[in-house]
């Protein structure tokens, strides 16, 4: 192969490479992303990026193989009633935290999960909505259990 053959082909597999993992990076799923709104007890409003995932596929999927999750950015599954729900993360390698939301709005529970874990993190009652984050943005946020999430946007 000549030299400048050989460059172009390397290059070309090098951008295929890239693509493919920039593809990865953003998950499985092309999701729709809304700003939602937590607003803390003490009326302090925090803004989060969140994908919504509302079919169960995708729901199902979240951030599976996805080792980069930015501060500030997060997941809302959408589930169509409230029930006790149950997480894990088979095939995530990025640790996370989940809030679970009722139908209304307020944060019941807030919970750390380990990446790859595939022990269940389940619900302390019945909720509507899930939201994961990069793990320790809620506490480092002074978000808690009681607090109220926008989920308008999101249904």
């Amino acid at each position: 192969m000549k030299p400048i053959k050989k460059l172009l082909f390397t290059l070309l597999l090098i951008t295929a490479f890239l693509s493919a993992s920039c593809s990865a990076e953003r998950g499985k799923y092309k999701l729709p992303v809304e700003t939602l709104t937590i607003t803390r007890k003490d009326g302090t409003v925090f803004e989060v990026r969140a994908e919504i995932a509302k079919k169960q596929e995708e729901r199902n999927y979240g951030f599976m193989n996805r080792k980069n999750i930015p501060a500030g950015t997060g997941m809302l599954f959408v589930f169509e009633e409230e029930q006790q729900l149950s997480f894990w993360m088979k095939n995530t390698p990025h640790p996370l935290s989940i809030a679970y939301i009722t139908k209304n709005g307020t944060i019941r529970d807030i919970l750390d999960m380990k990446p790859y874990s595939l022990n269940p993190v389940l619900s302390s009652g019945s909720v509507m909505y899930a939201l994961e984050v990069p793990q320790g943005w809620f506490k480092a946020n002074g978000i808690e259990t009681g607090d109220k999430v926008d989920v308008r946007k999101g249904s």
